[in-house]
């Protein structure tokens, strides 16, 4: 069974990222694990005074989580009605990524859902703090999708790569799944003016090529120093539906995310972004 992990703000985008994992793995048996961290809303109150009034506001505040929960199940529960999901609700007194996290390792998961903008909604961001937090450091690929974005079924996917990096089998897993139970084509697109014919570039390929068996890939090259434009173009140009990249060292999502000030990422998805972390995990 997969085991889906989907933060929620109880913002409209929230909930529109949970609609399209209810669309994208309709034909999995899923766990979906609908989690709200909550401290942040208690240790901005300004009106805390006493450990007393902390708690209080602690258990207030849990409750409330709770009551949103339930009604968002519902919901998706009515709008899907899907036999093979079940669905999970979760508040957490904690930070975000500490307990997304927590909830990557005790469940074993095998996938993050969040909108890329929560209920700040500033459209002057391509993503905001909170999904850019858990974008960087939560050990387990996230999907991010855009504010608005209507769900399609992901025929052209788009993988840009360096083929410099080793990847892990159970990251690509989650692609190569997607990928066939939709019939996708995965696009990789190499950005650079010389060519990819390094022993590690060629071994990396190859590798890539293994996991995505029975599966259409093809391979393009573009000659663009201002990577994100070149990626924005090629989704524009080519229907890609959904966007693959890698969080690693020496990536072209770490070029982009690598920024301190969330106003200067340059980033902008136009289409869902399903961040790759490569770090070694287990493959069931």
């Amino acid at each position: 069974m997969r085991k889906i992990i989907l933060p929620t703000d109880f913002s409209e985008n929230a909930y529109n990222a949970l609609r399209y994992a209810c669309q994208l793995f309709k034909y999995e048996k899923s766990e979906l694990i609908l989690l709200h961290a909550y401290a942040e809303k208690v240790y901005t109150d300004e009106n805390l005074v006493s450990n007393e009034l902390i708690d209080e506001l602690k258990a207030v505040t849990k409750k409330k989580a709770e009551t949103e929960l339930t009604a968002i199940s519902s919901k998706i529960h009515d709008e899907f009605c899907n036999p093979r999901h079940r669905i999970k609700l979760i508040a957490a007194f904690g930070d975000l990524v500490d307990e997304v996290n927590n909830l990557v390792n005790s469940e074993n998961a095998d996938l993050v859902v969040m909108g890329t903008r929560g209920f700040t909604n500033n459209s002057k961001l391509g993503i905001g703090s909170n999904t850019l937090l858990v974008l960087k450091y939560v050990q387990c690929p996230v999907l991010a999708i855009p504010a608005n974005f209507k769900y399609q079924d992901p025929q052209n996917i788009l993988f840009p790569t360096n083929f410099l990096i080793p990847y892990q089998k159970r990251e690509l897993k989650v692609v190569g799944e997607i990928a066939r139970d939709f019939n996708s084509k995965i696009h990789f697109l190499y950005l650079s003016k010389h060519k990819a014919t390094s022993n590690r570039q060629k071994d990396n390929l190859e590798f890539l090529k293994q996991q995505f068996y029975n599966i259409i890939t093809e391979e393009h090259q573009l000659d663009e120093s201002i990577k994100e434009k070149a990626i924005e173009d090629f989704i524009a140009t080519n229907e890609i539906d959904l966007l693959v990249m890698v969080n690693s060292r020496h990536t072209y999502l770490e070029d982009m995310l690598l920024t301190s000030t969330i106003d200067k990422v340059g980033l902008h998805p136009k289409v869902p972004l399903l961040a790759l972390q490569n770090f070694n995990r287990e493959c069931t």
